[in-house]
């Protein structure tokens, strides 16, 4: 019954003009016609615990039901992650002003709200970066990308950015992270960053699930959602492995960026025991959830940790290497 349910908020909240083109992408595909297609997708949602975008994202047009019940989709993630990080204790994660100053140790740019920065005249200049023409505003309770954007600071005043940010209900605004060299080389566009996966065990060791570069091609922001691809990272060395793939079924995955022509297959994280070290000790800090998805930027002094995820994506985690990782929380269970 939970499954018929959850299938009623999938056919609810999909986003059809996608999910019908991904559905004529899979006809074409593998020669199947749409109406057979549709119903597996509706059968595989049921049987698989996946939201129908799920389908087309792992590809189930074209695997057998062995390789489909490895992957973990959108409903068993929504149970693991509830398990896992409780709604009591999720507030550190979901309100990015309090994860800003419980997580401060790790945290090296300025920030502000909209009520500190109507009330003080210097908290304007304290966000401005020097080294960059940009800083960045968000909505401190926006999830999975949302209410973040990036904007100019070239002729940019004090009631200009209130009135920005009060047109777009934002209350929060922060110094524009400037990007290791390397990161900037490699795509200078927006900001690229590490994410990486923990689990918290019942012993309180931090354990690793995965890495992931996340790259931005002529965005500000570096989400797959925004049409970006992502890589997987070996956790011991901090190097790339093999290409980097994208979210939409459309595009190939590239080992070159295409626009910066730097290789991504190999490419190498600077500080990368700094990441694992830091990333280790903000887990152990998580004030009871268990299971976080932990963005990182890397800057010419070191690693900076810009969000925690309590619903982190099952697309960035799996995609990237293309097979299902459900496995690795079904341990944790």
């Amino acid at each position: 019954m939970k499954r018929i349910l959850y299938l009623i908020y999938y056919l609810k909240d999909s986003d059809y003009k996608k999910l019908f083109e991904f559905l004529n992408y899979a006809s074409i595909n593998t020669g199947k016609n749409k109406f057979s297609l549709l119903i597996d997708c509706v059968y595989s949602s049921i049987k698989y615990n996946i939201s129908l975008m799920d389908y087309f994202y792992f590809k189930f047009y074209n695997s057998t039901n062995n390789i489909r019940k490895q992957y973990a989709g959108t409903g068993f993630m929504y149970e693991y992650q509830l398990k896992m990080n409780p709604l009591k204790v999720r507030d550190i994660l979901e309100n990015k002003i309090l994860f800003l100053n419980h997580f401060s140790e790790f945290i090296n740019r300025k920030y502000s709200t909209y009520s500190n920065l109507k009330r003080n005249n210097s908290e304007f200049n304290k966000i401005l970066n020097p080294f960059s023409d940009y800083i960045v505003i968000k909505g401190s309770k926006g999830q999975t990308g949302k209410q973040v954007s990036v904007i100019e600071t070239k002729g940019l005043t004090r009631d200009g950015l209130l009135k920005i940010m009060q047109d777009s209900n934002y209350d929060l605004v922060e110094e524009f992270v400037v990007q290791h060299r390397s990161l900037m080389e490699l795509s200078p566009s927006g900001l690229n960053t590490i994410r990486l996966f923990t689990q918290l065990t019942n012993e309180n060791q931090v354990e690793f699930l995965g890495a992931r570069l996340r790259i931005t091609i002529n965005s500000k922001v570096d989400n797959m959602a925004a049409g970006n691809p992502a890589a997987e990272v070996d956790l011991k060395t901090g190097k790339v492995i093999g290409s980097a793939y994208f979210s939409d079924i459309r595009k190939d995955p590239v080992s070159v960026h295409p626009i910066t022509k730097v290789s991504i297959d190999g490419f190498e994280i600077p500080y990368w025991s700094q990441v694992i070290e830091m990333v280790t000790m903000a887990s152990l800090k998580a004030a009871g959830n268990k299971s976080i998805g932990w963005d990182i930027a890397i800057t010419e002094k070191g690693p900076e940790l810009i969000e925690g995820n309590h619903n982190w994506c099952k697309i960035l985690w799996q995609i990237p290497v293309e097979r299902g990782l459900k496995h690795h929380l079904l341990n944790y269970l």
